[in-house]
């Protein structure tokens, strides 16, 4: 028996209202949710157009060869850093003529293996064996509107086809849970002068597998208790009449406890190596995860939240490189340091759901800019008024190197913290030899310092 989908019955309507337009397809992608027993669809997009076309291309008959994968796959890689923990690309739609119906049949099934590759190229985590590995793939008529849906298994090459039920209902999404939490992070990477080869890029991801371990290990309390991962994450929460948590929605506190001392009856493996410079991470990050209010489980929502927790910070780092890669920015001379502001976050809301998407934005960027690219990357009309920026940007301390470490570093009592309002902050120094390792060590100390002493 093939999968279930259960899919908001908005995204039936908006499939059935694009108009080929002369065009012989129009592809896109389906967003939502995975379970154990059923996937839920709660948003579809189509890819947008290129703006530089080949004009001899433009009166061919779309073929099998037609389909722009590295264009759709760049696509889904964009949609899927607009994505909330708990909210994955679950797999591809297509619309053609009814000449074409079956057409696309192969074309289709590697799009969707070059999606899912793409995406997990630059994920800090990984599937468990348990999690559903089957992605979708939905054919529909321009005419007949008749639709075909079907699964691949991702995990394999050889994967055939597998049948699966569409399903609509109305206002899927509406009763969705949230989980919000607010995580404090000061990473340290070391930038090794034997990985000479390895771009500035490269090193920062490597940097963050490491914290990414602590993320996965670390101890969670929902609304301030520590729960068992089989238990009901309603559990002892006021239902309604028809079983669901009264109100449209409901949401959860995480508080992520750091397990400095995790493995504390172990012997510390730490090293001392030779630097050319270093890269830290410091500043807050607002994080958000949406589940299904259908029997969710406390490990479901825990993972959408760690997962959340990597992902944004994992991606605000490739888009302040591509920024500086786009820009050109001058490299500054040995010994000194760069201050980069990370893009912060902007939430917008589905309309008619609970569930909120993405975006980020840079402190020179402006709210029309923001709405736009949700538009061109989501397909769909947004008011700048509901846009929600949850992290402020604090550009007085990046003025110059010298006053912005002075304001980054201060823990005196003349500044008092705010967390929320704390840019998260890119900062690069070259040549600092091994003096990057010691500060490291001194940091640990005084971090292990503190934690006994609270």
């Amino acid at each position: 028996m093939g999968r279930t989908y259960i899919v908001e019955e908005t995204v039936g309507q908006y499939l059935s209202n694009i108009n080929l337009q002369g065009k012989d397809f129009i592809s896109g992608l389906l967003i939502g949710q995975c379970s154990s027993q059923k996937d839920y669809v709660i948003l579809a997009t189509r890819t947008p157009p290129k703006e530089e076309q080949n004009e001899n291309l433009k009166h061919l008959k779309a073929k099998l060869n037609n389909v722009d994968e590295e264009w759709a796959t760049e696509h889904a890689s964009q949609v899927s850093r607009m994505l909330p923990g708990g909210l994955l690309v679950l797999g591809v739609f297509i619309i053609t003529t009814l000449e074409l119906a079956n057409d696309f049949q192969n074309s289709l099934r590697r799009l969707i293996f070059a999606v899912e590759k793409s995406l997990n190229r630059k994920r800090l985590w990984n599937f468990t064996e348990e999690e559903v590995s089957e992605r979708v793939v939905l054919h529909i008529c321009s005419s007949t509107k008749k639709l075909s849906c079907r699964t691949y298994d991702v995990h394999d090459p050889k994967s055939s086809p597998r049948p699966a039920d569409w399903k609509y209902q109305n206002g899927l999404s509406t009763s969705w849970l949230s989980l919000e939490c607010t995580v404090h992070i000061n990473i340290h990477i070391p930038l090794s002068t034997t990985s000479v080869t390895y771009t500035l890029e490269k090193n920062t991801k490597n940097g963050l597998a490491r914290w990414a371990k602590q993320v996965e290990n670390g101890v969670y309390l929902i609304n301030g208790q520590v729960k068992d991962g089989d238990c009901d994450l309603l559990e002892g929460q006021k239902k309604s009449s028809r079983g669901n948590t009264q109100g449209t929605s409901h949401s959860f506190d995480v508080r992520l406890l750091t397990q400095l001392l995790l493995n504390s009856d172990h012997r510390s493996t730490a090293t001392v190596q030779t630097c050319s410079g270093s890269v830290n991470l410091k500043g807050a990050v607002k994080c958000r995860a949406y589940i299904h209010s259908s029997r969710p489980k406390v490990k479901d929502a825990l993972q959408a939240m760690k997962r959340d927790i990597l992902n944004t910070v994992a991606d605000r780092c490739e888009i302040l490189f591509e920024d500086l890669l786009l820009n050109e920015i001058p490299e500054k001379k040995d010994s000194e340091k760069e201050f980069h502001i990370l893009p912060h976050r902007v939430f917008v809301p589905i309309p008619g759901s609970a569930v909120k998407l993405c975006d980020y934005k840079f402190g020179d960027e402006s709210a029309e800019e923001i709405r736009d690219h949700f538009m061109e990357m989501l397909d769909h009309v947004i008011q700048i008024e509901d846009l929600e920026i949850v992290e402020e940007i604090n550009t007085a301390c990046m003025s110059s190197s010298v006053n912005s470490e002075a304001s980054l570093d201060s823990t005196g009592d003349e500044q008092p913290q705010q967390p929320i309002k704390t840019p998260i902050v890119l900062k690069i120094q070259q040549n600092i030899g091994v003096i990057a390792a010691f500060a490291v060590a001194v940091l640990a100390a005084g971090i292990s310092f503190h934690y006994f002493s609270d």
